[in-house]
């Protein structure tokens, strides 16, 4: 499989990246500093070995290299996270249209358990109701503007939507629910998050909705 991925040098594109590399897909990744993927890279680890990764440096708000980047790609995961500014949502339009362009359908991406919808106000998400704790929700807006981009789009999209994600190892073992945040959870890791995400690429399960992901 041939996969594009854009946020491979945060906490969960690393590891979706090197399952993909140790699965032996070939993964072109936009990366604005490459030497941060130094240990996925050296030609003495056996992920970089068993698979073939292309790195363009360069800016996801670059059309022209998304364009190249999702060339010939069956699939694409954004693990993009919020850097502040309207990167994450300006990005998606730009990765939409080089996806149509070429045909690409499946798009996997990580957003937020905050746009998840509310159990104590259906009517919102969980941002905007009494659930959230956070006084801040910057971020949360982002992976709303995204979330609103993806259900106009015609993609096979699926929002993976983690609580609180601390750094973690893989388990395997989590809960899921469509549209909602599993009841009681409180934080999933990195790894599970990550594992869950790739393992989206074989699967047609989740389509068109967002997955609430904990423990």
């Amino acid at each position: 499989m041939r996969i594009t991925l854009l946020g491979a040098t945060g906490r969960v594109g690393r590891l979706i990246l090197a399952s993909a590399l140790q699965e032996g897909f070939a993964v072109t990744a936009i990366v604005r500093s490459p030497e941060k993927l130094a240990e996925v890279t050296d030609g003495e680890n056996d992920a970089f070995v068993a698979g073939k990764l292309t790195l363009l440096q360069g800016s996801v708000l670059d059309a022209e290299l998304l364009d190249t980047a999702v060339e010939g790609a069956d699939a694409v995961v954004s693990a993009l996270s919020t850097d502040g500014g309207t990167t994450l949502s300006d990005s998606v339009p730009l990765l939409i249209r080089a996806m149509e362009k070429h045909a690409v359908k499946r798009l996997i991406a990580i957003g937020t358990a905050g746009v998840l919808q509310s159990r104590a106000e259906p009517e919102l998400l969980r941002y905007q109701s009494s659930e959230s704790r956070r006084s801040l929700t910057r971020a949360a807006e982002e992976h709303h503007a995204m979330l609103q981009i993806l259900q106009q789009s015609t993609l096979d999209w699926t929002l993976v939507c983690p609580t609180y994600l601390p750094e973690g190892e893989y388990t395997g073992v989590y809960r899921t629910e469509r549209d909602f945040l599993p009841e009681g959870g409180k934080q999933i890791s990195t790894g599970d998050t990550a594992d869950f995400a790739f393992r989206l690429l074989s699967s047609d399960e989740w389509l068109h909705c967002r997955v609430g992901l904990a423990y």
